[in-house]
């Protein structure tokens, strides 16, 4: 395991009150990083990771009370309920109906992308591994080397299109053939590589091996237990595993089906309530439990809650509020503590030693969208330009790397080293991304009628906005 150059100290007179020190400090200094950096077009999650750094200096000042393990174990219960909205939005803002309606371009193309970028990964670990002699290895016992390389090419499965859509919407081709390829394959992209994390950490065993689920307290687990001798065997462990999956997401088929006529029926009969708003939440969090019992990631259950509500008549105003309960509090805390861990999990000599792993692992990323999503374009007679422009478009990244990449710290199977590297990868794809598909779109003639068009979201905003205007603001509307 990686060894902590700082020990959080214990306070002797722990009270509740003293979480709000830092928890004022992460928020306050997110937001103006977060405004500093959007004025040279940098995500806003870099401004939250930036003030997590900041704020985690605090640590090594001696004899500090601010940042104890009692304030950290405060920071960490923010933090979930932060990755598990993230993971909800993101599920609402998906369309369901495009999955379904897209042709078989999209979807092989976000296929291929999400595969080459993982094998790449991986590839490089195992090589890696074999020239250092297994220095990524976290050596828990019952776990294969394997999933720990693997895992690695698991976070490069995400793409993040927001800097893409941008992009075309002013050079005026978000309505071409490529932009919608882009957008549809987008959708895909973040469905397949949900269900790959969960995969990949459920077959692992990790929390087995001491994660979460420790002491038989999961649904697949007990089962395993159950089985005695029976149940140790690997292939039977693989077995039960894939068939819990498999019956998760059943339920959450079958169950899903009543829970958008019960969205439908609200978001007719009480439209823009908080009602609304309250029970969604509410079926998110239900979901992450679920999911946690039949051994997948909690953040899997969030996505598919978000994808069930995506298609009801109040996904709008859903991922509205959603999104703005994460973003205003429980979004820049997830990130901000993710950075203030760099600093008890940091170990300077083997951060040393991953340099090298790192940079080229952010070398892969970048690659393995272009290579995949451009190679898969050729394959259906896309132009050499069209398909350099859907690779490119995919591969920008953005904070669902972040989250990917905590879920593996979290489990033990990849390094708190790799973490740096993401940032620095969302930074790099964020510059290199829009660059670059405007020198490819350069004289081409706009698609588009307009040169902007208002996103469905915003739409949504807007109409919140106005209905909350003409219904007067009360507690039980708004």
């Amino acid at each position: 395991m990686f060894l902590s150059s700082i020990v959080v100290p214990t306070d002797p007179n722990p009270q509740v009150y003293k979480i709000l020190l830092p928890l004022a400090m992460l928020l306050i200094l997110a937001k103006i990083f977060s405004l500093l950096l959007g004025r040279i077009n940098v995500p806003q999650v870099i401004g939250y990771l930036l003030a997590g750094l900041v704020v985690g200096l605090i640590y090594l000042i001696p004899g500090q009370m601010i940042l104890t393990e009692q304030t950290d174990e405060g920071i960490s219960f923010f933090a979930k309920i932060g990755v598990i909205l993230i993971m909800f939005s993101a599920g609402v803002e998906t369309d369901i109906k495009k999955v379904k309606s897209v042709g078989l371009p999209s979807f092989i193309i976000a296929l291929i992308g999400v595969i080459t970028p993982m094998l790449l990964a991986f590839g490089l670990a195992r090589v890696y591994d074999i020239l250092t002699n297994n220095s990524l290895d976290l050596h828990i016992e019952g776990v294969s080397i394997y999933y720990t390389e693997l895992y690695y090419g698991v976070i490069l499965t995400a793409t993040s299109v927001s800097i893409t859509v941008a992009v075309l919407k002013e050079v005026g081709q978000l309505t071409s053939k490529v932009g919608t390829v882009l957008t549809s394959a987008s959708i895909i992209d973040d469905v397949l590589g949900i269900i790959v994390l969960s995969l990949t950490i459920s077959l692992s065993g990790v929390k087995n091996a001491g994660g979460d689920a420790k002491g038989f307290t999961d649904l697949a687990s007990l089962t395993l237990g159950a089985m005695g001798d029976v149940g140790k065997n690997p292939a039977m462990n693989i077995f039960i595993i894939i068939l819990f999956m498999a019956v998760f997401f059943a339920i959450t088929i079958f169950a899903g089906r009543y829970i958008r006529k019960l969205f439908n029926w609200l978001g007719k009969k009480y439209p823009h309530h908080i009602r609304i708003v309250i029970l969604s939440l509410g079926f998110c969090f239900l979901w992450a439990y679920l999911a946690e019992l039949f051994n997948i990631a909690d953040i899997t259950g969030a996505y598919l809650m978000g994808l069930v509500l995506s298609s009801t008549v109040s996904h709008g105003y859903i991922d509205h509020r959603a999104e703005t309960t994460s973003n205003y509090l429980f979004g820049p805390i997830f990130f901000g503590s993710i950075a203030m861990g760099l600093y008890t999990s940091f170990d300077a000599q083997q951060f040393v030693q991953f340099l090298t792993f790192g940079l080229l692992w952010i070398v892969v990323g970048l690659l393995g969208k272009i290579i995949g999503c451009g190679g898969a374009g050729l394959a259906f007679h896309f132009h050499f330009k069209d398909s350099l422009r859907i690779g490119f478009g995919m591969m920008a990244r953005a904070e669902v790397v972040i989250v990917c990449a905590q879920k593996g710290v979290e489990a033990g199977l990849v390094s708190p080293n790799i973490m740096p590297f993401c940032l620095l990868l969302i930074l790099v794809s964020s510059f290199i991304t829009p660059i670059c598909l405007k020198a490819l779109y350069k004289g081409e003639p706009r698609v588009d009628g307009v040169e902007t068009r208002t996103t469905p979201i915003v739409q949504e905003a807007t109409n919140i906005a106005n209905a909350e205007k003409s219904e007067g603001v009360n507690v039980e509307s708004k």
